[in-house]
């Protein structure tokens, strides 16, 4: 996919803002194990970063989606994995549907303000026991009067306890698992909602939560789209989300090796440089190459995407390529930073931790071959 002038502007653009407004906050939202999501939204939606691909009568800039996956490797320049991670739920994970599909009374409520940054969204999909299983999720809707009165729970909430809204996936039926379920927009302050803090081993700076519903009322004109269609919604969504990982992915390990590069260029063991040994410098040439050709795929995929093609195959191949490579690299890198990789205030240390988590959320790395294979017709199920 050839990238325009204004391609390479929004990057430049993006990492600025990074360098100023997250980057000096890092440490500190680590160590708080939350970051101010709200003002630092509201920023970045007054810039017009929350919207790049969303409609223009809500605020968004309409453009096409090789914009947002360029602002998603851009976000592989913030100095921890939870800032990116929340960012990426509010643009590419949240609020996809509900721009496709939403009515517009809901986008006027929910959308503009999440693209202006006055609101902060979360996805609720996953479940204690209906994780990468979506078709197995317990928690339900049942209809009372126009409302839907909402019981069930919710596992691994990323910005869950800061979150405005979230887009929940439940059924609202009995019928086939896959024809049973619908997206509904459920406002975070809604009586019966209880929030819990969830402490991770990484992703530090973003809140997690799990989340109990309980006779939780909501209008049903807070549906999006037709009910008994989510699943089908959802699983749009995931190639959104999927991308957004695979196109952060780069930039991220590109700044673990070159970060690697400089440790090991001064750090001398038996006279010379930890970088002039072979097995190293060919090691890292080796990660570099393998980054390289996940950045050609994800684009590749990118590009059928704008072109209005399913790439449920692609977005799952990339993503199961960049939580494996990511693991790789972090893992690679760290060794060769030898005590001071393990350090907890280590940057490597941090990555280590941080992208561990790209082959488990959004779908297990296991989850993504079964996707494969079932596209590719070699699956026995």
């Amino acid at each position: 996919m050839q990238l325009t002038q204004e391609h390479r502007e929004l990057s430049e653009s993006l990492k600025k803002f990074i360098e100023a407004e997250i980057n000096p906050h890092v440490d500190e939202w680590e160590e708080a194990e939350q970051f101010p999501a709200h003002e630092l939204f509201k920023k970045m939606g007054n810039i017009g970063f929350l919207g790049i691909s969303k409609p223009t009568e809500f605020g968004g800039s309409g453009l096409d989606y090789s914009y947002e996956a360029v602002a998603s490797e851009a976000l592989g320049y913030i100095a921890c994995g939870g800032v990116a991670m929340a960012i990426g739920v509010q643009t590419n994970m949240s609020t996809p549907a509900l721009a496709r599909h939403g009515s517009d009374e809901l986008r006027r409520e929910f959308l503009a303000p999440a693209i202006a940054g006055d609101m902060v969204g979360c996805i609720g999909v996953t479940e204690a026991a209906a994780g990468s299983d979506v078709a197995s999720l317990k928690t339900t809707a049942r209809k009372d009067g126009d409302d839907y009165v909402i019981n069930g729970s919710k596992m691994y909430i990323t910005n869950g306890l800061q979150a405005d809204w979230i887009c929940l996936l439940t059924n609202t039926g009995d019928g086939p698992v896959h024809k049973n379920k619908t997206l509904i927009l459920v406002p975070m302050d809604s009586p019966g909602i209880t929030k819990h803090k969830i402490r991770k081993i990484g992703m530090m700076s973003s809140d997690t939560a799990q989340l109990f519903f309980d006779d939780v009322r909501v209008p049903q004109r807070n549906r999006i789209g037709e009910e008994g269609r989510g699943f089908i919604y959802q699983m749009q969504q995931f190639q959104e989300e999927r991308l957004f990982a695979a196109a952060r992915g780069p930039r991220v390990m590109e700044e673990a090796i070159n970060e690697t590069i400089e440790y090991t260029r001064e750090r001398k063991a038996f006279g010379k440089a930890i970088l002039d040994n072979q097995v190293v410098n060919y090691r890292l040439a080796e990660l570099q190459t393998e980054v390289e050709a996940l950045r050609a795929l994800t684009y590749h995929a990118v590009e059928l995407y704008v072109a209005g093609e399913d790439v449920t195959k692609l977005a799952s191949m990339a993503k199961l390529k960049v939580g494996r490579l990511q693991r790789e690299v972090m893992d690679s890198c760290l060794q060769y930073w030898g005590g001071q990789g393990y350090m907890w205030e280590s940057s490597i240390s941090r990555k280590f931790r941080d992208f561990r988590l790209t082959s488990i959320g959004g779908g297990a790395d296991e989850v993504m071959l079964k996707v494969i294979t079932k596209l590719m017709g070699i699956s026995p199920d």
